[in-house]
């Protein structure tokens, strides 16, 4: 199989794509967040985006591993609140797979399933308790199953997929954890907004993302 230039992806690129996906979504991800939770979803990822790109922007050689470990910088010690942080060691495992190698679809998929190792280690969040990992745990899942030759592009287009429709399952289950667990039933049949971030994350890898409501079923 031979790799062009429209199959390969720059973390750089990337993490710039999603910058701006999240700026576009800002509102519907506080609206989500408004329901569910304590309604600062959006404006803390927001945040985190931004300061991810003035540390983008201070770099000198933008590689994959230091574009990734750039970002991962900027939500673990710039944002506030739970999603910063988990964000963040999503993006650190990340950036230590692709440093040796840049962004291979195995080493993709090496980074996104330590990321939510950490994750979980982190937050003790599972399958099922309606979070961030919903989504990415099926985006681990299609990066893992995925071929080694495999070009990264494609194989993240088939984690982003996997990912949203991880967010659409979230909207029915009952949140198990965190400020939602509260609201017992009154989850049920409004997306998890952390889930969403890792929907963002996974398809601006192809694109900016400028409305949720298509990926929301």
């Amino acid at each position: 199989m031979t790799t062009t230039a429209r199959d390969t992806v720059s973390a750089d690129a990337w993490m710039r794509r999603f910058a701006a996906s999240v700026r576009a979504t800002e509102d519907q991800l506080t609206v989500l967040d408004q329901r569910v939770g304590d309604g600062d979803f959006g404006g803390n990822l927001t945040a985190g985006a931004t300061a991810a790109l003035a540390r983008l922007d201070s770099l000198t050689s933008p590689d994959d591993g230091a574009s990734l470990e750039a970002a991962a910088g900027a939500f673990l010690e710039e944002i506030g609140g739970t999603s910063g942080p988990l964000f963040g060691l999503l993006l650190q495992s990340l950036a230590v797979a692709l440093e040796p190698s840049g962004a291979t679809t195995p080493a993709l998929a090496e980074g996104v399933a330590h990321g939510l190792a950490a994750i979980r280690r982190v937050g003790g969040a599972a399958p099922g308790d309606k979070t961030l990992v919903d989504a990415l745990a099926p985006a681990a899942g299609a990066l893992r199953s995925a071929p080694g030759a495999t070009p990264p592009a494609q194989a993240l287009a088939d984690a982003a997929a996997a990912a949203w429709q991880g967010v659409r399952e979230t909207a029915r289950l009952r949140a198990r954890m965190g400020r939602a667990s509260y609201l017992g039933e009154r989850t049920e049949g409004i997306p998890d907004p952390g889930a969403v971030g890792v929907g963002l994350f996974f398809a601006s890898a192809g694109g900016v993302v400028r409305d949720l409501t298509p990926h929301l079923g």
